[in-house]
């Protein structure tokens, strides 16, 4: 019977001991399992951290670019609002300029409209000198320069050398000058005398300068003459200072001996028309 006790209570601690180490074991493998499971909540916490501060600075990042978004967009209707005022300004502004443009063109065609109709009547002006006067003389020059019409006359045909009284020659061509001229009234007609570069020595008269105005002079009284209005004459020598050809021969000294009728428009008549319409673009 002790025996048996004594094995009895072998076998139970026996049993007991078993049962607490299977027991641990699972314990502990629970405890590894849950370990692990931290270890990983942990590594996932992290992670959901790292990711959060991440979306906190891109979201901040998104707010500073959002006001810079709106600060830009409001700027934009602010601009937006001005181009518009300096476009219905600008609008005016061009509109009044195209305006200006159109009355300065249309000036400028009056301008050129006057011009023409000159150039109209100085083509009509050559052609009745040219009938009138002829033009088959060597001596006898009918031309435009510079958009004015002249009548150069050779030495030969007006004054002997040395003399300024008007041959009968001169009458004669002076005559139907003065019917071309009398027939145009806005005209008015310069006197041009020159002569070759030898010294005036006939005592009579100072120099050559003398000379050419004596000549131009004598023309002018002869047109006067001829019903010609004095109003509308103009006297001047130039002496051997504007010569055609160099004064190193005979025949050139002949060339430059010559009295030029300038038939033009009135002078003042002409710039007084140009000047004003001058003045009148500059004003717009």
């Amino acid at each position: 019977m002790k025996k048996l006790l004594i094995l009895a209570l072998c076998s139970s601690f026996a049993f007991t001991s078993c049962v607490s180490k299977k027991k641990y074991a699972e314990l502990e493998a629970q405890q590894k399992e849950t370990q692990d499971l931290l270890n990983t909540a942990t590594v996932k916490l992290n992670s959901c951290l790292t990711e959060k501060a991440t979306a906190m600075t891109r979201a901040q990042e998104l707010e500073a670019r959002l006001a810079d978004l709106k600060k830009t967009n409001a700027d934009l209707i602010q601009s937006s609002k001005d181009l518009t005022m300096l476009t219905a300004k600008g609008a005016t502004n061009l509109e009044k300029s195209l305006e200006s443009l159109k009355e300065k063109d249309l000036k400028i065609t009056r301008l050129q409209d006057a011009l023409n109709k000159k150039d109209s009547v100085t083509l009509a002006l050559v052609t009745s000198l040219k009938k009138e006067v002829g033009i088959n003389d060597p001596d006898i020059q009918i031309d435009v320069e510079k958009g004015v019409v002249y009548i150069s006359l050779s030495d030969k045909v007006i004054f002997k050398s040395g003399s300024y009284q008007i041959s009968s020659r001169a009458k004669e061509i002076l005559g139907k000058v003065a019917t071309v001229i009398n027939g145009k009234p806005n005209f008015e007609a310069m006197v041009e005398g020159h002569t070759d570069n030898v010294p005036y020595s006939n005592g009579l008269l100072l120099d050559n300068w003398d000379l050419s105005v004596k000549r131009a002079t004598a023309i002018v009284r002869e047109l006067q003459n001829l019903g010609v209005s004095p109003s509308r004459l103009v006297a001047a020598g130039r002496a051997d200072y504007v010569p055609l050809v160099p004064n190193d021969s005979a025949e050139n000294r002949s060339i430059n001996r010559r009295t030029r009728i300038l038939v033009l428009p009135k002078i003042d008549q002409f710039y007084d028309m140009i000047e004003k319409e001058m003045k009148s673009l500059e004003g717009q």
